[in-house]
Parts: C-alpha cells; structure tokens; sequence
C-alpha cells in the first residue's frame, strides 16, 4: 500500500519555490496544524494543474448556472502571499496527478502520485491487459490526498498562476525564457541580433 499523505482540509495548501528564477525548484506544501508535507513538481505539472483546477470551477459554476458555492473569482481573504513553511523538507517527486470534484462534499480533491507510485500504476495496467493477477497490495511510492472548499481551490489556482509568472520572462518571439544574458532564438535561427 502506498503512503498517504491526506488533507481533509489542510489549513494551507500552497505552490512555492526555492532558488533563482532559471534555477528554481516547484514544491506543492500542505500543512494541517504541525504536519507538513512538502513535494517537488515541474513547473508545467504547476501550470496545468493551476489551469484546470480554474476550468473545472468555472464549468461547475456554469452548469449550475451560478447557484453553486463556487465563487467566479478567488476571495481576497483567502489569498496567501507568504513563503514556503521552512523547514522544506521533500516527500517526494510529483508524477502524476488527478483532480476530481466530490459533489456531496462541495470539494476539490486533488490525488498526487510519488513518480514510484505512477509506474507502478502504469506496471500495474500492463499486467492486467496481459491477464496476470496482481499482488494485491506490494505497491510503494507515496500519495498526497489533499479536500479543498472551492474559494480556497480558487485562491490556491490563483497564486500557482502568480508564482510560476515571477519567473524569467518569456521571449516574444519563440515564448522561450530569456536568462539574464539573452538567449539564441530558434524563430531567429539561431542567430543574435546585433543592436547599433
């Protein structure tokens, strides 16, 4: 059976990073009273999940056509600014993730899998197409379960969105991020443009 690491609800859950921007590292953070678990994901898994934690809030707020607790934007009371809880200490690499809306509890439920656990899972659905039984419980890796209201799943969307902006700007032309010393554009083969 895999570690599971639940929150339901964490008082903070949070995306934040350490280092330079170029250099830094993403870590997802939960923390219900002294528990802290702390995971390291990329900054496109950071992107993705900021985007559609936002889409599925707003199809919910659309279908109920805007009698759901949903709010349309994130509450300002709920918005957190402040850094990552120290000490940071990581439970494991993200590899996947699943984002569910549980109707019965109003939640945003958010699974995200330790990269063990997601081969296994892929191992595991080989198996099964190949008809071999499974080993009913040997799986290892680790889960982070985190239960959301959805103002704090807007607010947390919000400052994933605003954390993964503050990097290094992206280049207008090709949309890559430009370090402090320029970068060598594709859309312009390869080649700098000399300024007189």
């Amino acid at each position: 059976m895999p570690v599971v690491h639940r929150f339901d609800p964490p008082e903070r859950f949070v995306v934040g990073t350490v280092g330079e921007p170029g250099q830094r590292t993403f870590f997802l953070q939960a923390r219900d009273g002294s528990r802290l678990t702390s995971v390291v994901l990329e900054k496109e898994q950071v992107v993705a999940l900021a985007e559609r934690v936002d889409e599925m809030l707003d199809e919910i707020v659309r279908t109920s056509g805007g009698d759901s607790a949903v709010p349309a934007v994130s509450p300002v009371e709920l918005e957190d600014a402040e850094p990552l809880e120290q000490p940071i200490e990581e439970e494991f690499r993200v590899g996947t993730m699943t984002l569910a809306w549980d109707n019965a509890a109003e939640q945003v439920v958010l699974e995200i899998f330790s990269v063990e656990a997601s081969a296994e899972d892929e191992d595991e659905e080989v198996a099964a197409e190949e008809a071999v039984a499974p080993d009913g419980g040997a799986d290892a890796g680790e889960v982070l379960e985190v239960h959301l209201s959805p103002a704090t799943a807007r607010a947390f969307a919000k400052r994933a969105s605003s954390v993964v902006a503050a990097g290094r700007p992206s280049c207008p032309f090709c949309g890559n991020p430009l370090d402090p010393q320029g970068h060598i554009c594709p859309r312009a083969n390869g080649f700098r443009r000399l300024t007189a």
